[in-house]
């Protein structure tokens, strides 16, 4: 089936752009926005209003199919692209990319997402978002032209072997985590709550405050979870230990700090993504391997997510090589094309590190829905709630996802079972 057109428009994101750098110095919240000028290249406001591009790719038979480029909130900070804007990179999918495209064959995923990396605009690859975008739609044609899933196109392009069961998916709760996450308890959400621990305020000065948090959780759940609920606490403090505490990470007030949060969560396993940022990737590296090296010797069972400084697949296997952490988060938006991500998810497989498929709250449905087959696809450790800050609608648009896929692709194999039998009576 062969692609006949490519078509962009701009439109909104799930959420919003954040100056990541202007609200780590100290930009003072005023009502929803921020007060004060940003720092990062790019931004006219510390929050602006997120964006995407929506990609339509059109097929000889006159279906269309769709992709949503999308950056991450904190966009241009720990290393990634810069503020995506949709109006000046609408006329790149509609003129170099769809040049190369068009006239291809959409069941050809793998060779289509390969020549979409290979596109270059000033001798410089194509904006993240750009690859993103594009590719979703690549997989959703390809899908189509082959009358299957996207799962099962991705597991044939990577040579894996998908899912049977939903992948756990871990939920975002934003600033209004306490509402959220209870939202999280009733519906049993296996891996949660996020919990946006990004100032001192919300870690305390010494650390105290985060640990008051992560008591509540543990009776919490108790209270409003199902029956045999067994929860894993996921919290992101984007760099904040690093702030209270500083270096080295291996020294005794550091290690008893993180042994008091895996007795706050006793009995469940708790994970602490971005402890610190040690402002690029191979310094953030060695603090990482440094402060699991000491946590590991003290017994701690605390387990490390990486995310600043990992971005490109490159990060991901510096991270996975050097042992820095026990979990490390794939961003899709960051790595580009979707199947990128998931050949980051198995470069994780035989290692001690697990893959989170993570991404951001500035997605879109139709990204987010791409990623479910990405994590089926690959069977990883775990997968965002996407888009957006409220959580039930990310929650719900990734978990049927990975539910009515996986029912299809039963009904799908049961059919051919059933051929199978006639064909044997006959």
């Amino acid at each position: 089936m062969e692609i006949t057109a490519i078509h962009a428009t701009p439109g909104y994101a799930g959420f919003f752009f954040d100056d990541q750098r202007a609200i780590k110095h100290g930009a003072q919240q005023d009502g929803f926005t921020y007060t004060g000028d940003p720092v990062t290249d790019g931004f006219e406001e510390i929050r602006q209003a997120g964006e995407t591009l929506i990609v339509d790719i059109e097929l000889a038979d006159g279906t269309t199919h769709r992709g949503d480029c999308a950056a991450v909130q904190y966009s241009g900070a720990g290393g990634r692209d810069p503020l995506f804007r949709a109006d000046e990179f609408a006329p790149v999918v509609e003129g170099p990319v769809a040049e190369t495209l068009v006239g291809r064959d959409a069941s050809e995923f793998l060779a289509n997402v390969d020549r979409l990396e290979e596109i270059a605009i000033g001798g410089s690859q194509l904006h993240t978002a750009i690859r993103y975008g594009v590719s979703q739609a690549l997989l959703a044609a390809a899908a189509a032209a082959e009358s299957t899933t996207r799962t099962d196109v991705l597991a044939d392009a990577l040579g894996t072997a998908p899912a049977t069961e939903p992948v756990p998916v871990f939920g975002q709760s934003g600033d209004d985590r306490y509402t959220n996450t209870e939202k999280m308890f009733v519906k049993g959400v296996p891996v949660l709550p996020h919990a946006l621990i990004n100032s001192v305020e919300k870690i305390g000065e010494n650390g105290e405050t985060l640990l008051e948090f992560i008591e509540w959780l543990t009776e919490r759940s108790q209270e409003l979870g199902p029956d045999d609920y067994e929860p894993r606490f996921h919290i992101d403090v984007y760099g904040m230990i690093g702030e209270v505490f500083g270096g080295p990470y291996d020294r005794d007030e550091v290690v008893e700090y993180f042994a008091a949060v895996e007795d706050a969560a006793g009995p469940y396993p708790i994970q602490i993504e971005g402890p610190m940022d040690a402002g690029g990737r191979e310094d953030q590296i060695e603090a990482m391997v440094e402060l699991r090296t000491g946590l590991q010797e003290a017994g701690v069972g605390v387990d490390i997510v990486a995310d600043e400084w990992c971005n490109t697949f490159a990060d991901v296997r510096a991270f996975v090589d050097a042992g820095a952490a026990d979990v490390v988060q794939i961003k899709t938006p960051d790595l580009g094309s979707v199947h990128r991500s998931g050949q980051a998810v198995r470069y994780c497989d035989g290692t001690e590190t697990r893959a989170y498929l993570g991404g951001t709250c500035n997605e879109t449905a139709t990204s987010a829905r791409a990623c479910a087959h990405v994590a089926l696809a690959t069977d990883a450790a775990q997968v965002l709630a996407k888009p957006g800050m409220g959580f039930d609608e990310g929650y719900m648009i990734v978990e049927n996802e990975m539910r009515r896929t996986i029912a299809r692709r039963n009904r799908s194999r049961q059919s051919e079972l059933d051929a199978d039998e006639v064909t044997a009576d006959d």
